[in-house]
């Protein structure tokens, strides 16, 4: 709980700052999914979960909070993620070098930290890009991921991702598929596909597979 609440403080010190400067800016998004999916397994006990976040940029720097609750089967009830880093870039080249603190505030022991290093690319009208994650105090259970975006139409689009978590019970694969839709120019609507290469991991308490394939619509606003 220490490490959670110095790492809140951080960054609300960081978003007041940004509300504060000038140059910052600050924007909010809230959204409402049937399935919390992350890197292919269900955080949310394949169930619906209401998600939201703040983010403040100036230049390159951003950092941000954001939220869900969550279903283990056990204490956790809610997720809360607090990030910081930078988004440099050199050319058509975009980077992005981080780090993220997942907190779970009804259960310590779950708490953890990762670095992040990623590049974005543009192919044609869409983009290509890759990004690692490790835990940032042993370095050890890196993830890897290659993803893509193309826009089929002003308001259409399709993204997708593939992914390989090291872990000491076992790696698995993962992947995702899924389209895009603009409602209106703040309000948008996302539908995927998630599976992983292990559906032997992601047993729950209650028998559900949390790493079968699964679905999950998204609706989201930003501001």
């Amino acid at each position: 709980m220490k490490k959670f609440l110095l790492a809140a403080t951080i960054a609300a010190s960081a978003l007041v700052a940004g509300a504060a400067s000038a140059e910052g800016a600050l924007s909010y998004n809230i959204a409402a999914t049937n399935n919390y999916v992350w890197r292919g397994i269900s955080q949310s006990n394949k169930e619906a979960a209401v998600q939201g976040g703040i983010d403040y940029t100036n230049g390159s720097f951003y950092a941000g909070t954001w939220a869900s609750n969550v279903d283990f089967g056990s204490d956790a009830s809610l997720e809360v993620d607090l990030y910081a880093g930078v988004k440099p870039t050199v050319g058509n080249w975009s980077f992005d070098f981080g780090a993220i603190y997942y907190a779970y505030p009804d259960e310590d022991a779950l708490n953890f930290g990762e670095l992040k290093a990623g590049f974005s690319h543009p192919m044609g009208k869409g983009t290509i890009g890759a990004a690692m994650y490790t835990n940032w105090e042993t370095l050890e259970n890196p993830y890897y991921e290659l993803n893509a975006a193309y826009p089929l139409t002003e308001k259409w689009s399709v993204s997708g991702a593939m992914g390989k978590q090291e872990l000491s019970a076992g790696d698995y694969t993962t992947w995702n598929i899924g389209a895009g839709y603009a409602l209106t120019q703040n309000l948008s609507l996302d539908v995927r596909y998630w599976d992983t290469g292990d559906h032997a991991l992601g047993l729950a308490a209650n028998g559900r597979n949390l790493m079968k394939e699964q679905i999950a619509v998204t609706l989201k606003a930003a501001f």
